[in-house]
């Protein structure tokens, strides 16, 4: 499994902008959705990966998806797959017995006036891509909806690596996603984020994370915003490197015998996008 994208709800698109700005991290103006209410900038990296900024036209606008992200200038708020034929993935988790939407048609007309097209489902019972991912399938090239953008072209990094997801607990959605893609159980750690359990599908882009104490950080976002991304975690080739470039916060130890750091603008703002790349020594 790859990341194709993950989306980044706040509620002016120019803010968001601006905090991936100061982080290092310019973004590329992607157009007004075929919705007619929601608009985009996208930061795309070397793999083909990107991370969406998502908002309304108009500041207050009712927002058909991720409302409660926009609004609340929630951040992350979910992430999406590339598959081959989405009608037949799609097929295949409503015969798994999972709740299904789509594929239907979407569009976005590009500054210069190109028109990219593209497929969607959403798998699941709470907000495409919350839990599982959502489904994306190209109408147009691909290269017509993203490519790398100028600020990250040289590849120090990489693309979207991991996408926590912040759950009640870890049975039900391991559960899921054992069920959609077969994976074995998780394995699980809480000695890495206080007061959170995290559990890791190894080898795949999928860390989930649930509050073990009350009153934390974690629970309180899930109580606003429901099961739904809290961090997304940016592979790079050279963590010292993009250290001297970036703004990053200090390190922080990370699954795998990874180190993370949040990328420090983004995270004085609420947004937990971090660099994780391979520790010293």
């Amino acid at each position: 499994m790859k990341v194709d994208h993950v989306s980044v709800g706040g509620i002016e698109l120019k803010l968001l902008e601006d905090s991936f700005a100061r982080s290092g991290m310019k973004t590329d103006y992607g157009g007004p959705h075929s919705n007619g209410i929601t608009e985009m900038s996208l930061l795309g990296f070397e793999d083909g990966s990107y991370i969406e900024l998502i908002s309304t036209s108009r500041r207050g606008a009712d927002s058909p998806i991720w409302k409660n992200h926009i609004e609340g200038d929630g951040g992350p708020c979910a992430w999406a797959i590339e598959v081959d034929d989405i009608a037949s993935e799609a097929a295949r988790a409503a015969r798994l017995g999972l709740p299904v939407k789509g594929p239907d048609d979407y569009s976005r007309k590009r500054p210069d006036g190109v028109l990219v097209e593209w497929q969607l489902a959403f798998i699941g019972d709470q907000e495409p891509g919350a839990v599982l991912p959502f489904l994306i399938k190209d109408r147009t090239p691909r290269e017509l909806r993203v490519k790398p953008s100028k600020s990250v072209a040289d590849g120090l990094l990489k693309g979207v690596g991991q996408v926590v997801i912040g759950v009640e607990d870890i049975g039900d959605p391991g559960r899921e996603f054992m069920k959609l893609y077969g994976w074995p159980w998780p394995e699980s750690r809480r000695d890495i984020w206080p007061g959170v359990e995290l559990a890791w599908f190894t080898g795949t882009p999928v860390v989930l994370a649930a509050p073990t104490a009350d009153g934390g950080w974690l629970e309180k976002r899930i109580q606003r915003y429901g099961e739904s991304p809290c961090a997304f975690l940016i592979e790079t080739s050279d963590m010292e490197k993009a250290a001297g470039r970036y703004p990053l916060q200090k390190r922080e130890p990370w699954l795998g015998g990874k180190e993370l750091r949040w990328a420090a603008p983004l995270k004085d703002d609420g947004i937990m996008i971090g660099l994780v790349g391979d520790a010293p020594g």
